[in-house]
């Protein structure tokens, strides 16, 4: 359904039929070229027990372009669709760029969360050089050095440029590589090249939440690929050490997504985290 919230429609699904089930909210990566289809498939299997709330964010998949595409305004946007929700408090989960968002959601709202699920993230931008490194040193692409740095520094020309960029990156994305599918998972982004440039030129240098992780106060799952290659397996390590009650699960044969590389595991790590620490603890 289409939901009118912060002045920009978004395109919002809610999964769960028990209307007194805790609220879950999972943001998707990639701003600009991410969509609800992510958190879906990582966190849907969980409405026999949760209300699960999936979104495409401000500026991606099938929702509005209304600026700025600001953290500020994307955790403001979190917030609303709560309170659209009908929960005062919830469980906060997000992948990559989605993961950003949830920890700078939980160090500005930390009255509201009773848990925390990230996935492949990273609490700063440190890990652009070690992204970079492993993107050259990958036998998998001939890397267009043009066009690598255009995409990682948000200086991508419009949509077509935009798909040919994602194009030479996303085969590093998998534990296994199958150069069948590129052609479907190409085809099936909704491109929004103002919401990427302005993420990764403006707001990446400005992101760093390792000084207010400290404070965070809720039970938190931090899952990481070994291979991933944009966030590395370090900066889940990082955020484990800085967020004091913190879970440290690394997925021995997944890339940047053990939801779809490991689904079984995957989905069974998270539902065993959250059924102990939110609906058996009480928290």
């Amino acid at each position: 359904m289409i939901v009118e919230i912060n002045g920009n429609p978004l395109d919002v699904e809610l999964l769960g039929d028990n209307p007194d089930a805790p609220l879950l909210i999972a943001h998707h990566g990639a701003p600009g070229l991410g969509s609800k289809r992510e958190p879906l498939a990582a966190f849907g299997h969980l409405a026999d027990i949760f209300r699960v709330l999936v979104f495409d964010a401000r500026g991606s998949g099938k929702s509005g372009d209304t600026p700025p595409f600001t953290h500020e305004q994307w955790v403001a946007d979190i917030d609303a669709l709560r309170e659209w929700a009908g929960a005062e408090t919830f469980v906060m989960a997000g992948g990559s760029y989605g993961g950003f968002l949830s920890m700078e959601y939980a160090i500005v709202h930390p009255e509201r969360l009773r848990a925390m699920v990230l996935r492949d993230t990273a609490a700063d931008q440190s890990h652009d050089d070690l992204a970079l490194a492993n993107a050259r040193a990958s036998a998998r692409v001939e890397i267009d050095e043009e066009k690598l740095m255009r995409i990682m520094e948000g200086r991508v020309y419009d949509n077509d440029d935009f798909r040919e960029c994602w194009a030479e990156i996303l085969p590093l994305y998998d534990y296994d590589f199958d150069p069948a599918t590129l052609p479907e998972r190409i085809a099936a982004v909704d491109y929004h090249y103002a919401t990427h440039n302005f993420a990764f030129s403006v707001n990446k240098h400005k992101y760093d939440v390792k000084p207010g992780l400290p404070n965070v106060s809720c039970p938190t799952l931090v899952t990481v690929g070994r291979a991933d290659w944009i966030t590395p397996v370090e900066c889940s390590e990082t955020i484990a050490s800085l967020i004091p009650d913190s879970t440290l699960v690394i997925f021995e044969k997944s890339g940047h997504s053990p939801p779809l590389e490991e689904p079984e595991l995957f989905q069974s790590v998270v539902r065993r985290f959250l059924v102990e620490r939110v609906l058996t603890s009480g928290t």
